[in-house]
């Protein structure tokens, strides 16, 4: 028999953060968090929770601890934009379908509970949150943002009567098949003089700083079209500055300006983490600030994490100069290969951008659905 029961106390929190390290161990795809980070983003006084619901629960077999989920509704995407929904995420349960079942069913009880009309995960509190389960690449490392499940998941869950909903590709792609960009030179001087647009040059992670903000911006006017977006909020802006700004480096990050020196577009890359963080295994001290130091100075590999263009500047090849600039700073640093970050089915913009550098999808994920009658 299966017991849930709701995480409250420090201890349990605890617990609930601890129990992927034990799920995954064996694991050598599995890229673990920061726990520090996952406590802060799950305490009470996160911001995030003056318009988002969360419950946590723990699932317990035998008195042993085999499972947790989140029960979350974001009030905003169901009050605003109309979306009558129970999220679940930060899932994870050993190889039985029975756990799988009771923590969903809890979820599915608090979502009828509230006369919402259908569940949808793995999802984070906002669009800002990881997303998805992994369907395909489950002999892939995770990247820093992305996610690792094992092959039961997906499989389990359809099981149970959940259908998929929306779906992410991930790309990974030779650096070489970016040198398509070295003949560009000519292209990128006609874009810069045609609409008087010009890169940044950040020399510091200091000298970015005063950008950022306007980066996620430019993000919410990038991706309002698609139907499963919800607006970025500026105190949820803080709180990823926090967990992300200090593994951000000039260097990997391109941005572009028009003649009165407002962005109108961006790209954020970071070498790849994903190794480090695992032997830093879930903490940044006494070792793990020198795994992620060594990381950032010596990587071969790369990880695309986010790209905004103002849809007034789309489709007009300004990501010429984005990718132009950031090939010769990966080629200068010797790197090899790059993987995207996960990149919604939907979004066809942004899945041309790389059409023509041989990518290949090397990952899936998606969300799965369920009614709730």
């Amino acid at each position: 028999m299966i017991e849930i029961k709701e995480a409250k106390s420090a201890k349990e929190m605890k617990q609930f953060v601890d129990l992927p390290f034990d799920v995954y161990k064996n694991s050598p795809y599995w890229v673990p968090p920061i726990k520090k980070d996952d406590l802060a983003s799950f305490d009470p006084k996160n911001d995030i929770f003056k318009t988002v619901d969360a419950k946590f629960f723990l699932a317990y077999k035998n008195n042993e601890l085999v499972g947790r989920v989140v029960a979350i509704i974001n009030w905003k995407e169901v009050k605003e934009l109309n979306k009558p929904k129970i999220r679940f995420g930060w899932l994870v349960f050993k190889d039985d379908i029975d756990i799988l079942n009771a923590l969903l069913t809890t979820v599915e009880n608090i979502g009828k509970q509230n006369n919402l009309a259908y569940i949808e995960g793995p999802m984070g509190f906002s669009n800002m949150d990881k997303a998805g389960m992994l369907t395909e690449g489950f002999d892939k490392i995770a990247t820093l943002i992305g996610l690792y499940n094992y092959e039961y998941y997906p499989k389990y869950i359809q099981q149970l009567g959940y259908e998929p909903e929306a779906e992410w590709l991930e790309y990974s792609i030779d650096i070489a098949n970016l040198g398509t960009v070295k003949q560009m030179d000519k292209l990128c001087e006609m874009i810069r003089k045609r609409y008087e647009i010009d890169t940044y040059h950040f020399k510091t992670t200091n000298d970015l700083l005063p950008y950022v903000d306007e980066m996620f911006d430019l993000l919410n006017v990038t991706y309002a079209e698609l139907q499963s977006f919800v607006p970025i909020e500026k105190f949820q802006v803080e709180h990823y500055k926090k967990k992300y700004l200090k593994f951000l480096h000039p260097d990997f990050i391109s941005c572009v300006k028009d003649k009165e020196g407002k962005m109108i577009a961006f790209a954020i890359t970071m070498p790849s983490f994903s190794k480090a963080f695992q032997k830093a295994k879930g903490t940044i001290f006494p070792f793990g600030w020198w795994h992620l130091m060594k990381a950032q100075k010596q990587n071969d590999h790369v990880e695309f994490y986010l790209i905004g263009i103002d849809p007034h500047y789309q489709s007009k090849g300004v990501n010429a100069l984005i990718f132009k600039e950031l090939y010769d700073r990966f080629t200068a640093r010797g790197i090899k290969t790059l993987e995207t970050n996960p990149l919604l089915e939907e979004n066809l913009k942004v899945q041309q951008l790389w059409k023509n550098f041989d990518p290949t999808i090397h990952k899936r994920r998606k969300t799965f659905s369920k009614k709730l009658n």
